[in-house]
């Protein structure tokens, strides 16, 4: 947790943001049951929550007033039989305390504060929520319908609070550093461990073990798979050969819930074949190229410039053909790449995402204020700006079923050479990923001073000595 002021400066910040002539409410989360009450999953509390009260405890819900200035925390104290199981515990008075917060009460004066300000007309702005628990848990504050939240809930605060968690300040920053290093761990951890004959999962288990030790667990679960053309392959049932390339894409938090995400690809046996050595080198090509021009500007000029990039290189491969530009303008190079280049960064792994496009939240309600969405919640009117961090994950996948999907289509038959994939058919993929900062006049990349190994060399001899 930061200090408190921090806390009392973005919730102002926010009431500086926001129109007048109403309320915030932003619950936390709840604990999940896994499969009976008492089993609970490890509890992750709601980014925005955190971003803006800062507390890591359940079943707490906070509310700014943006007229009065004043600041509500609502949750239940707990009891004796608790505190048997549990230990001793802060009272919801000495949270509110903690955070610059002094208006707290039980959970139900939520409701009772809420409605009053449904019954004197006042905006109840709110987030669209992504559990289960949460739907319900707003539908009880507001008395609005489950099935009704789309109608009702904030496209001001989602826009508002977006921009504000994109813009990372210094401490920020500085615990993005911390999330790197649980990452780098991660990461060479798998480099070390990778050899034929090794179960991918035991793998997975071992990094995943890295990042309770450092931190507080994954920050999504971790792709540690020889398919790695399946681009969220969660399944880690493989057993480890030569030949294959391993596909790592994974992350971890820190303590105070943000977020690495860093991919990496390497050879098995610990040397790329001359082909993989190819392919590999025409994904890094574009990773760096992205690093080379990334500065305050448009998210889809990235995007882009990475595909042109892949596209060079496949041409000069043979695998596509005529003019580079021209294929990116087409669509070609997705048949290659079938994925955005990269994500928002921060308090979650693609930041802001429950609250944009690939939320929860009516994207035609976003859509109708386009021109003032440029956060990474509408990825194509991105606007990169100073402090906006993001990750660069160029990829190459051959994915027979797209291929012959698109072949039968008769898609991008002029850029596409089809009648060489097939002996592709098996090589899998590859991805490399890094997250960088937006500085004023360019970008530098999170953790530069102790980089993963990445070129082909630097894994290939790092594997070699471990």
């Amino acid at each position: 947790m930061f200090a408190k002021q921090t806390y009392i400066q973005r919730r102002n910040e926010l009431r500086r943001r926001m129109p007048k002539g109403g309320i915030v409410v932003l619950p936390g989360n709840s604990e999940a049951p896994r499969n009976y009450f008492d089993n609970a999953y490890s509890f992750r509390q709601d980014s925005t929550f955190l971003y803006f009260f800062g507390l890591q405890n359940a079943n707490l819900v906070g509310v700014i007033d943006l007229d009065d200035e004043k600041d509500y925390l609502f949750g239940d104290d707990y009891t004796v039989d608790d505190i048997i199981w549990m230990g001793p515990q802060p009272s919801v008075a000495e949270l509110g305390q903690s955070v610059g917060v002094e208006h707290t009460a039980h959970f139900d004066a939520a409701r009772q504060t809420i409605k009053k300000a449904l019954r004197e007309g006042r905006k109840v702005h709110y987030l669209v929520p992504y559990r289960a628990e949460g739907v319900l848990l707003m539908s009880r504050l507001t008395g609005i319908r489950t099935d009704e939240h789309y109608n009702h809930y904030s496209t001001d605060l989602a826009i508002n609070v977006a921009a504000m968690r994109e813009e990372k300040s210094a401490e920020e920053i500085e615990e993005l550093e911390r999330a790197y290093q649980i990452g780098y761990a991660m990461h060479t951890t798998a480099m070390r461990m990778t050899k034929e004959g090794v179960p991918e999962r035991v793998i997975a288990g071992a990094m995943e073990g890295v990042t309770h030790q450092l931190g507080d667990g994954v920050s999504f679960h971790s792709i540690v798979s020889q398919h790695g053309e399946t681009l969220h392959n969660h399944n880690h049932d493989g057993i480890c050969t030569n030949g294959r390339l391993l596909l790592v894409d994974a992350g971890g938090e820190t303590v105070n819930n943000y977020c690495s995400d860093h991919t990496r690809t390497y050879p098995v046996s610990g040397k790329f074949s001359p082909l993989q050595r190819e392919i590999y080198n025409i994904v890094l090509h574009s990773h760096d190229e992205v690093i080379r021009i990334a500065k305050p500007g448009q998210y889809t000029d990235l995007h882009k410039a990475s595909f042109k990039a892949l596209a060079e290189g496949l041409i000069g491969m043979g695998l596509m053909k005529g003019n580079a530009d021209d294929a990116v303008e087409a669509g070609a190079v997705q048949l290659f790449m079938p994925h955005g280049l990269g994500h928002g960064m921060g308090m979650d792994v693609h930041d802001c995402e429950a609250m944009g496009e690939r939320g929860m939240a009516d994207y035609r309600a976003m859509v109708a204020r386009a021109d003032e969405i440029d956060t990474c919640i509408m990825r194509s009117r991105w606007r990169l700006r100073p402090g906006t961090v993001m990750s660069d994950e160029p990829g190459i996948y051959f994915i027979p079923a797209l291929i012959e999907q698109w072949k039968s289509e008769g898609k991008c038959t002029d850029f596409i050479n089809y009648d060489r994939l097939p002996e592709f058919y098996t090589f899998g993929g590859i991805r490399i990923e890094d997250d960088l900062l937006i500085t004023e006049n360019g970008n530098t990349v999170i953790g530069k001073e102790n980089p993963i190994p990445v070129t082909v060399e630097e894994i290939e001899a790092f594997m070699a000595n471990n």
